[in-house]
């Protein structure tokens, strides 16, 4: 973070100092994990479901953080007060500070010789995560460049991620999640994006947002939240996506494989590997301009990721060439994200269980039966997709019947909630072992033991709070 005093702190976030001088300069990164502070921290203590941050405090201070960022005054266990900013809100300090110091960075990045930032922001129901990869990967190649680690995108997270900026900055790319209405104008109105990527208005929380229509209007505010002379970069293969260049207050590029795509691609195919190969063309000028290139990610869904990247980078200014470089060399970095590794006994395991909807489902078990090809087998172990709503069962229904019409070898589905992917499964025709339902990720880890054998491509895939990334996890031999 740009260096900062108490009293600015305090003044930006409407708090009251306590136990600390005005004067301290706060100059060290802003976190919430006590275990990240290094000396001139500011160490946000936020009341969480399972802690609250300020039971942390003072072990944050005696790491070296100069203050706490808290909701109320607090003491050390030997009495001493630990220096703190006292806000109304904790979440709301956190968002206000983040704020002032990106229309700081904005001012200075104006001046003669500045860094000339442009931020970045991206939301869809699907693919989020790996277009914020991409963009820090091709953007990271032309100047100082920052991104959310993990999935950073709500309240929270988004302000950590600009915090993180500072002077040197020439790309702030941010990833902006939603459950409802006005979740993405909240974070827009921290920061306000020089380019608003949407990819896909999909059915990822339906049951929260209420409809596939209120999911669209939800994911709109990221276009109604550009500065002024801002563009919208939008999927030109989503009608709804595409509707939203209404919205815009200036330019719009658009993206996909529809020929009149602005950025589009053209020649997709799979390696046998799985991994795209496509023609980019930028047809955003008189004369149309077109490079080859080769994803090394997985899954022929993460062409309209990578196009979306390449737009706004065009976008901000890269060139063609630079861009494709960019795209060709780059790797999904978040974990759990389609993250593809070949164990020692000659299993590849295709770990994507961070989150789950139809949509993401049906391109995962897509990517499988792409990169078994037809000499591995493949086997899909699932569990549930969460937040679907009156919808659930039938999607779930679709997912076992789409399992069966890719010729899924072996399907593991993981707990009652899933239990309707086997029941769509043997509903289109399933037969014999092909489909186990399995109670847990233990079970479902003890049978993949005894089942997985050299050859094998197995995808991993649920949402988060389904458990199954402890399966991947396991798979991978991670912390093992």
């Amino acid at each position: 973070m740009i260096a900062l005093t108490a009293a600015e702190v305090a003044l930006v976030t409407g708090g009251a100092l306590h136990a600390i001088d005005p004067s301290t300069v706060v100059a060290g990164p802003v976190v919430t994990d006590s275990r990240e502070v290094i000396p001139g921290a500011l160490f946000v203590a936020i009341a969480g479901e399972h802690s609250d941050g300020h039971a942390f405090a003072a072990r944050a201070v005696a790491a070296g953080a100069c203050a706490v960022l808290a909701a109320h005054e607090v003491v050390a266990e030997d009495g001493t007060p630990v220096p703190a900013v006292v806000v109304p809100d904790v979440v709301a300090a956190l968002g206000a500070l983040a704020r002032e110091v990106l229309c700081r960075l904005r001012e200075a990045a104006a001046e003669p010789g500045g860094s000339g930032l442009r931020v970045v922001a991206v939301t869809g129901s699907v693919g989020k995560t790996t277009t914020k990869d991409l963009l820090l990967q091709v953007l990271g190649a032309a100047g100082p460049t920052v991104a959310p680690v993990r999935s950073f995108n709500n309240e929270i997270g988004l302000p950590l991620t600009v915090l993180r900026a500072d002077e040197d900055t020439r790309y702030l790319v941010l990833e902006m999640g939603a459950s409802g209405i006005g979740h993405i104008a909240y974070l827009t109105d921290i920061a306000p994006p020089d380019v608003a990527i949407v990819l896909v208005v999909g059915r990822a929380h339906v049951g929260e947002f209420g409809g596939i229509e209120a999911t669209a209007r939800a994911k709109s505010e990221l276009v109604t939240g550009l500065v002024p002379d801002g563009v919208a970069v939008l999927n030109a293969d989503d009608a709804r996506v595409a509707a939203m260049a209404d919205l815009a207050p200036d330019d719009v590029v658009t993206f996909g494989l529809s020929p009149a795509a602005q950025v589009r691609a053209t020649d997709v195919r799979l390696t046998d590997g799985g991994h795209p190969q496509l023609t980019l063309v930028d047809a955003r000028g008189a004369q149309p301009r077109s490079v080859p290139v080769r994803l090394r990610l997985v899954g022929e869904h993460h062409v309209h990721n990578a196009l979306a990247a390449a737009a706004a980078a065009l976008v901000v200014g890269l060139d063609l060439e630079a861009v494709a470089d960019g795209l060709a060399g780059a790797d999904a970095l978040s974990p759990h994200r389609m993250h593809v590794a070949d164990r020692p006994d000659g299993v590849t395991v295709v770990d994507d269980s961070y989150n789950a909807n139809p949509d993401s489902m049906r391109a995962a078990l897509k990517a499988l039966a792409a990169l078994a090809g037809r000499d591995r087998r493949s086997v899909a172990v699932l569990g549930e997709m969460l937040e679907l709503g009156p919808e659930a069962r039938s999607a779930h229904d679709a997912v076992g019947r789409l399992a069966v019409r890719l010729d899924i070898g072996l399907t593991v589905v993981v707990g009652a909630g899933a239990r309707a992917i086997a029941d769509g499964a043997a509903h289109e025709g399933s037969w014999g072992d092909e489909v186990v339902l399995v109670d847990d990720v233990d079970a479902a880890a003890a049978l993949l033991d005894s089942e997985l054998r050299p050859g094998d491509v197995v995808l991993v895939k649920s949402s988060y709070g389904a458990g199954l990334w402890r399966l991947g996890d396991r798979l991978l031999g991670v912390g093992a």
